[in-house]
């Protein structure tokens, strides 16, 4: 099939599957015309890989995954490690988005929310980061 029929069947866009093909996560044949001709199992690599990325999964997590899941002796050991390793990632993206949701709380109640121009919101928005104090840290 060509690269808009397996685009349709994997729900990917045309160019994320050319870009995963000169990344070398696939590799369809090409048709004797030079045009890349995609099989069934290159869909299903795709939509592997579609799945994979929704949850995070670097490139080179899929790579690995991949790689994985082509090994018939492979141990499940190591996929385990590859998820443990995205679940602490999206927990500590969990954690920083609690942080920021809380402090964006604290700000929207400090705002009066009335017709007069001032507003906390903006002067925290504007204001510059604080950086923590490295001599305090040294000492």
């Amino acid at each position: 099939m060509n690269i808009g029929r397996a685009a349709e069947r994997s729900g990917l866009p045309a160019k994320t599957i050319r870009y995963y093909e000169e990344i070398g996560l696939i590799a369809p044949s090409r048709a004797a015309n030079g045009y890349r001709d995609y099989g069934t199992a290159d869909v299903e690599r795709l939509v592997f890989l579609q799945r994979a990325r929704r949850f995070g999964f670097s490139i080179a997590d899929c790579r690995h995954l991949l790689a994985l899941q082509d090994d018939p002796h492979r141990a499940s050991a190591g996929v385990k490690a590859i998820a443990k390793s995205r679940l602490a990632g999206l927990d500590a993206a969990i954690a920083e988005l609690v942080a920021l949701k809380d402090t964006l709380a604290t700000m929207a109640a400090a705002c009066p929310g009335d017709a007069g121009p001032d507003c906390p919101i903006l002067a925290d928005l504007a204001a510059k980061p604080r950086r923590p104090d490295r001599r305090a840290r040294a000492g």
